[in-house]
């Protein structure tokens, strides 16, 4: 129910359209309404026309009933007592041409009124997605990195996408029918209760048997839709990652245990799909056959009174009609059932998307450093990504401006990890970190990271040209600047060897280019930003050695006046670093430089060794 009071208060800022969009379906509905009645009414006038022309002229309808029932006629006598009929007058194409067309400006007026309400539903219903797009893309950039971590990326797009779009066909379903439907109801039992309040109860009588068949059903198909999209977002995270790795999967010979693997979460998919479409499609025929039953009783009984001269069979012909104007609706709104509990299901996979813890606030009145020299302090740091055992330990270092820190290890030993501190990614549990000496907890994040320049071992492009990519760097960037940046990474030449060279367009996987060239590219990103500090993870590790010289010749021109961190297992990237920082199980067991720390004989010199052999 949560759930549900979430997507109606979604509605809240457009409820003026909503009550408008209301207003004028029900008038649609009330318009179109006494087709019915009017049509019984001309039915009547062809019975009377057609009775009236055998009775002879001049003697009332009074008359004429008497004298039916003198001759003991007493059925016709009945029938007759219903009917305004003349005693000798035909029918009246007259009245009947009148109440016909009374009744085609009603039906015409009525659907003009229920297109502009559909109309107005569809505008709502698409502005309320619009909405909830961007809170979704407002949360996503609100979520700590940790988040994204933890979460597949298959399964996140799947709520991002699959989820809102199957939410807005139930809201379209719902916000454009059930205001009409809940209003056809209404208008259709008050008129039958208005002919023949008998005959409104038969139909009455069947109302609680279709709400209890509709009940047990949608309670049993409820939680099958919500193990249908979580499946969904199952399958989404394989297809996503087979796709993105499908190089590996194929150099590894795992084409075939991919397909299983797919093969079974599709199979998982089918069978809560099919378990709850089945029962929400039973809800219709199972309503559908009680609104049957209820038709043949109504006009059963319809007929019983027509002949027992107490209701007319235009009335019958109205309440018939009625009857079935009566139950559609609510057929209607069990059909909906099914598309409504899916669309639950799915909203409730992106509140709890909306509903994650986000990353704590920036400082109210956050600090600003006074200069952009970029020396960079840990005190005392210590961090963990889960509550055990920390990753960094009372780490202390300090890297002045314009140095380059070095900071290798074995794998696990916490290298990135402090690449992610000096970000913002993540906060340490204890201890500060000193960007030219203000704490960066009390700063904001965007100053932090508009500091500090970051190139990733692994390369991320996005769909568009090369200096597209390359501009990413800096806001407003002019083709001069990105031009000036891919020389200073000796990246250029490399461009202009394409056919389009810094126009070439490039997918989001970088296809076309070399993972050279892609790297080479992020760097070329990081250089235009003009940071004041450099982290570089294993920048140069899918380069070739000449490659990887060229980039070290750019690096040594920019370091001037910043700060670099560079995280390397290739110790050759390193050997002129200022400081050489050697880390395991998250200390600092050795620090100096290269030269120094082979001397040294230590866990640096060890590494160096291995790699030389």
């Amino acid at each position: 129910m949560s759930t549900f009071r979430r997507v109606v208060a979604l509605l809240r800022p457009y409820r003026a359209t909503v009550v408008a969009m209301s207003g004028i379906g029900v008038a649609g509905v009330v318009l179109g309404v006494f087709g019915p009645a009017l049509l019984g009414r001309a039915t009547d006038l062809v019975l009377a026309g057609v009775l009236g022309r055998d009775l002879p002229a001049g003697i009332s309808r009074e008359q004429a009933v008497g004298q039916l029932r003198a001759d003991g006629q007493e059925t016709r006598a009945d029938v007759l007592s219903t009917v305004d009929v003349v005693p000798g007058h035909g029918i009246d194409f007259g009245a009947i041409g009148r109440v016909l067309l009374l009744a085609t400006v009603l039906f015409l007026a009525g659907s003009l009124l229920l297109l502009v309400q559909e109309r107005m539903a569809m505008g709502v219903v698409q502005r309320v997605m619009r909405d909830l797009r961007r809170a979704v893309q407002d949360k996503l950039s609100r979520l700590p990195v940790g988040y994204f971590d933890r979460t597949s990326r298959g399964d996140l797009l799947s709520r991002a996408t699959n989820d809102i779009d199957n939410l807005q066909q139930a809201l379209q379903q719902a916000l454009g029918q059930f205001v009409t439907a809940l209003a056809n109801v209404t208008a259709a039992l008050v008129l039958m209760i208005v002919i023949s309040p008998a005959l409104a109860g038969v139909v009455l009588l069947g109302v609680p048997v279709s709400g209890l068949l509709a009940f047990l059903i949608a309670r049993r198909s409820q939680p099958r839709f919500a193990a249908q999209w979580a499946a969904t977002g199952v399958l989404a995270t394989h297809v996503e990652e087979t796709y993105t790795g499908h190089a590996l999967v194929r150099a590894y010979h795992r084409r075939d245990d991919a397909e299983r693997d797919f093969d079974d979460r599709n199979e998982t998919l089918y069978r809560a799909s099919r378990q709850a479409e089945f029962l929400s499609a039973a809800i219709p025929p199972a309503l559908s056959f009680v609104a049957n039953l209820t038709y043949v009783a109504v006009a059963i009984a319809g007929a019983l009174r027509v002949l027992a001269g107490q209701l007319s069979i235009g009335d019958v012909q109205a309440v018939v009609q009625y009857s079935s104007q009566f139950s559609q609706p609510l057929t209607q709104i069990a059909g909906m059932a099914g598309q409504l509990q899916s669309g639950t299901a799915s909203a409730a996979r992106v509140f709890e998307l909306l509903d994650a813890d986000e990353q704590s606030p920036d400082a109210r009145t956050p600090a600003r450093p006074a200069t952009a020299a970029g020396r960079v302090e840990f005190r005392d740091v210590t961090f963990g990504y889960q509550d055990g055992e920390p990753v960094v330990r009372e780490l202390s270092l300090v890297a002045e401006p314009g140095m380059t820190v070095a900071i290798v290890g074995p794998s696990g030993a916490g290298k990135t990890t402090l690449a992610n501190l000096v970000l913002r990614f993540y906060e340490p549990r204890s201890g500060r970190i000193l960007l030219d000496g203000t704490d960066i907890a009390t700063m904001t994040r965007a100053d932090v990271r508009a500091r500090t320049g970051l190139v990733l071992q692994d390369t991320w492009l996005f769909g568009g040209s090369i200096a597209d990519n390359i501009a990413y760097g800096r806001s407003g960037a002019t083709r001069e600047d990105v031009v000036a940046a891919a020389r200073a990474t000796h990246l250029d030449r490399l461009i202009r060897t394409l056919p389009d060279g810094y126009d070439t367009v490039l997918d989001e996987d970088g296809a076309g280019v070399s993972a050279g060239e892609k790297q080479l590219i992020t760097v070329a990103r990081a250089f235009l930003a003009q940071p004041s500090v450099l982290v570089l993870d294993e920048a140069t590790s899918a380069v070739d050695t000449r490659t990887e010289l060229l980039i070290q010749r750019a690096m040594g021109a920019l370091r001037a006046g910043r700060t670099s961190f560079v995280i390397a297992h290739r110790l050759s990237t390193i050997r002129d670093a200022d400081l050489i920082v050697v880390l395991d199980g998250g200390r600092i067991v050795e620090r100096g430089s290269h030269d120094d720390l082979v001397r040294a004989d230590g866990p640096y010199a060890r590494l160096h060794a291995a790699q030389l052999t």
